[in-house]
């Protein structure tokens, strides 16, 4: 591993190279925070990809892309006078430190939880209006449902038992059923909502992630049918002209292998 030195000099060359990208680069010249922000939320994805598919290698490749991003923002933060990197370092760690009371000050914490409830309740100080504030409010829905839950939970509001949470899953499944029976599709999409948010509620009580969890099924589920693609082109078949029942042969087989 590279000493701390290596580390400040490997981010000084970072600093250096951008400026000078933003003063000779035509397209790093042009760009703007609102510019970089849709390549920057795709980095972050292309992070998280590479994440899940534990690729240590992307994994660092996909980190660089998103430091990059947070020089460029701030390379473009000094140019309009508004903040630098030293700035953003800076705020991040004078943040750090005032939410983490039992590190830096005389609070004391028993657990995990105890650290999270203190989290929220300092954010709170800084003049927040709700503890719900934090979340964005362009989060993917399925995120977002996992967060409101973990802000709630923070200040107390949250089921007794994991127990208590499927009955909830189980009347939501239930009230989704009769509003299918009635054909009443405004009700459908309401109740298939809620069975949604109780859904992730279980699974944050089971400790798993639902967008993670979601994420490895999409990315098993692609497999699956690209394998049913090649299996179908192998044996020189359209795909459209396959029966469900030939096309799950082979979906079989790709169970034992991906």
């Amino acid at each position: 591993m590279n000493s701390r030195q290596d580390k400040i000099k490997a981010f000084e060359r970072l600093l250096d190279i951008m400026d000078e990208l933003r003063t000779g680069c035509p397209w790093d010249r042009k760009q703007t925070l609102e510019s970089l922000r849709h390549l920057t939320i795709e980095e972050v994805y292309e992070l998280g990809d590479a994440i899940l598919d534990n690729d240590l290698e992307e994994v660092k490749k996909e980190l660089g892309d998103v430091l990059l991003h947070i020089v460029f923002y701030s390379k473009i933060g000094s140019e309009l006078g508004a903040f630098d990197i030293a700035d953003v370092a800076n705020s991040i760690s004078d943040k750090l430190i005032f939410r983490h009371p039992h590190i830096y000050g005389d609070v004391d914490v028993e657990d995990e939880e105890e650290v999270k409830r203190n989290w929220e309740a300092l954010k709170m100080k800084e003049g927040r209006i709700s503890v719900l504030e934090g979340v964005p409010k362009t989060l993917p829905a399925l995120v977002k449902a996992s967060r409101i839950q973990d802000k709630a939970r923070g200040v107390g509001f949250d089921w007794d038992n994991a127990e208590d949470v499927w009955k909830k899953v189980e009347e939501e499944t239930a009230e989704f059923l009769e509003a299918k029976e009635a054909n009443d599709k405004k009700a459908m999409e309401e109740e298939f909502g809620d069975l949604m948010f109780s859904l992730v509620n279980y699974a944050r009580f089971m400790k798993i992630n639902p967008e993670d969890a979601l994420e490895k099924t999409n990315k098993k589920f692609i497999k699956r049918f690209q394998y049913i693609e090649k299996k179908a082109k192998e044996n020189g078949i359209e795909m459209s002209d396959m029966s469900l029942e030939e096309m799950d042969v082979f979906w079989n087989e790709a169970k034992k292998t991906v």
